[in-house]
């Protein structure tokens, strides 16, 4: 009785109530999906070129096979303008699934910044950069495989060849626009010192996602979120972060820091990172929750990054398991071409 308890409350997160209203996708490595998380931070980079890859999975042992699946690609590139300002320009899809209704959204997304030199000289400046993005998503739910009210016999057992179905539900799959803004400031100190701050409004259009033929807007979130790299030593650097998300009645919070080790020179790009995250939400009554602490490390070598993390839930969902997190998996890949590699931005 109490996994089938919170296995509805899963469904109620997922469906959000009678609109089957999604909640956006997020991913506990922040950091590591720039273009999710602002696209004022597209083509934001130490080199031309940037390749990101993501991936979420949640709740796999409670819903086994029916699991969150979260997934993201993207590219992005800066393009200079005169001798200090630069163009970045990129591109995003991603998809999530989750439910035995393989409940999902999948979007593709094109989005622009333009840097803009503040003060400062190449390797300690400042910069402010402007950010937006345009996408389609298609959300979709298969109901194949629902189950229905008037399915169940009246004895406590559930009869599938029992008539079924909503008439209420009149799109399963349908498309709509989106619309982000972004704005980010940073401020490199010198090459191994730096900090920033960013603001962006996702579903600025708050486009009609209802299943039900009815107006079912998508509520805008407004996404906060700093960072920066402080070094301690030669060998040694701390690198602290927060999110502050907020969308409708929703609200949530990620701080945390990693510690960096380097594993060679700077120029080698070789290091180590390990550390800790925790993540809370406000109650929509009143109050907030605990909901997570997320470990984190993360391997650089040369242009590639890969970092893992896992989410140990530490709310009362807990109760569904001992193992009943997320883990996340993330791959960056910078191509760095002709132009001599200079530290102009912090590292992503």
């Amino acid at each position: 009785m109490k996994l089938t308890k919170y296995l509805v409350i899963l469904g109620m997160l997922v469906f959000g109530g009678s609109g089957l209203v999604a909640q956006d996708i997020h991913f506990s490595q922040f950091y590591m999906s720039p273009l999710n998380l602002n696209p004022a931070m597209t083509g934001v980079m130490n080199c031309n070129t940037r390749v990101v890859v993501n991936y979420r999975n949640q709740w796999s042992q409670v819903l086994r096979g029916d699991a969150y699946n979260t997934y993201s690609v993207s590219y992005d590139q800066k393009i200079a303008v005169g001798r200090s300002d630069y163009f970045g320009i990129g591109g995003t899809f991603w998809g999530d699934r989750a439910g035995e209704l393989n409940f999902g959204t999948t979007t593709g997304r094109i989005s622009f910044s333009y840097a803009k030199k503040m003060g400062g000289y190449r390797k300690s400046a400042r910069y402010l950069v402007f950010g937006a993005d345009a996408g389609v998503s298609q959300r979709r739910v298969d109901l194949e495989s629902a189950r229905w009210p008037s399915q169940h016999d009246g004895n406590g057992g559930f009869d599938p060849t029992l008539p079924g179905g909503d008439a209420n539900i009149q799109d399963t799959d349908f498309l709509h626009a989106d619309l982000t803004a972004g704005l980010m400031f940073f401020n490199v100190i010198d090459e191994s010192n730096n900090f920033y701050v960013g603001l962006a409004m996702h579903h600025l259009n708050q486009p009609n996602v209802s299943f039900l033929g009815n107006e079912e807007n998508l509520t805008s979130r407004i996404t906060m979120h700093a960072g920066g790299e402080f070094e301690v030593n030669r060998d040694f650097s701390v690198l602290p972060n927060i999110i502050y998300m907020s969308q409708g009645q929703h609200k949530q919070i990620n701080v945390g820091a990693s510690g960096r080790f380097n594993l060679g020179s700077r120029s080698d790009g070789q290091s180590w990172q390990l550390g800790g995250w925790y993540r809370i939400g406000n109650k929509v009554d009143g109050g907030i929750h605990s909901d997570a602490f997320i470990l984190c490390t993360r391997f650089d070598y040369g242009n590639y990054g890969i970092g893992f993390s896992y989410d140990m839930t530490v709310s009362k969902l807990n109760q569904a398991g001992t193992a009943n997190g997320a883990f996340e998996f993330s791959l960056n890949y910078l191509i760095c071409g002709p132009e001599k590699r200079s530290v102009y931005c912090p590292r992503f």
